[in-house]
This record gives C-alpha cells, structure tokens and sequence, in this order.
C-alpha cells in the first residue's frame, strides 16, 4: 500500500498569502530537494501514512474544507492518487511548491515560492504559472520571476532571525513594493500573533 511521508497535520490559520487569515488544515510533507538556511521544518521525524489515513485525520476537522499540501516540497509526493481522495470528500486543495518538480492536476490553488535566490539557483523551475507567486525578499532581485505568470505576486521578507537584519530587510521590501507595486507584501502573520 502506498505511503506519504507526512511531518505534522494540524488545523490553524494560514498565515501568509492570498489567503492570509482563513482557516485551514495543513498538512505538511517531511523532506524537500533544496536546503534553504531559514527552513523550519524538521525532517528527521515523520510518519508513513496512506491516503486513507490522512484522509482520516483531516476528519477531526469536519467543519473545514481547506487544506494546505506544504512541506518540505509536496510536489515530492503528492499524486493523482491523493488528489482523487481528497477532492472525492470535498476538500479545497492548496499547494506551495519551490517549483522545481511539476504539480499534479486537480490541485485548486498552487502558491509558488522559488528559492533560487538561496540555494544557487541550481535546479530549473518546472513550474512558471501559479495562482501566485511569493518571494521569499533578502535583497534579491524579484525582477528574476518577471517570467512567471501568477495572479497575485507577493514579496515576503525573510526572517532571518536576527531583529536587527529582519529590519533592514522589511525596510528594503517595502521601499521595492513602493517603486513596483505590482507586488504586495506578504507577512508571516502566524508568527506575529504565535500561533502554528
């Protein structure tokens, strides 16, 4: 029987992007192809779970239709398979993917997040259309995903987590989005009420 490498599954509010503020149910895939120095997810510990299974937890959350495929990199694992089961007991499915490996179909809402920027710019995206983009700012030069097409485009500054950096950082992101307002900011709003 097919098993998902699953990290964690709660139910919380989704934090960053378009969708900042609804609830939902994250279900977070353990492992990733790239090793950006701000991850926050611990690979190490994990359960295999079929389909089933964590179609079955989602169920403690009956009252919630909104579930998020995050990681690591979903894109990794998720297939048609769970995708099928998913959508056959009416769950909205939403995905964030670094773009690097092609996302399965049936999937509602794709947000993409390149890290090229922090990784060497290594691995070609395999996605360039998306619901929306949100970069992860340090500085970069957003001006690199000029090519993608997305609905929505979000910068996000990069917790570092050094105060004094961050700062310097969010000033930096908000003065880009001032000169090019095409963009909008996102910010981790999970972090700043302290929530999961």
């Amino acid at each position: 029987m097919h098993t998902y490498r699953i990290n964690e599954i709660f139910y919380s509010l989704q934090g960053e992007g378009r969708h900042t503020g609804r609830a939902a149910i994250f279900v977070r895939f353990s492992g990733c192809n790239l090793k950006c120095p701000f991850c926050d997810t611990d690979f190490q510990s994990y359960n295999e779970l079929t389909g089933c299974e964590i179609a079955a937890e989602l169920q403690r959350w009956e009252q919630c239709r909104f579930v998020v495929l995050t990681g690591g990199e979903p894109s990794l694992q998720v297939d048609d398979e769970l995708v099928a089961l998913l959508k056959a007991r009416g769950y909205y499915l939403a995905m964030e993917t670094n773009g690097t490996h092609s996302v399965t179909e049936g999937i509602d809402w794709v947000t993409l997040s390149p890290k090229s920027a922090f990784t060497g710019g290594g691995l070609p995206l395999a996605v360039t259309s998306a619901n929306e983009l949100k970069v992860v700012f340090d500085g970069c030069s957003p001006d690199d995903y000029d090519h993608i097409t997305a609905e929505y485009r979000y910068l996000q500054p990069c917790d570092t987590g050094d105060k004094k950096r961050n700062d310097v950082i969010m000033a930096q992101c908000v003065e880009y989005i001032k000169k090019n307002p095409k963009w909008r900011l996102s910010l981790q709003t999970h972090k700043l009420i302290n929530i999961p």
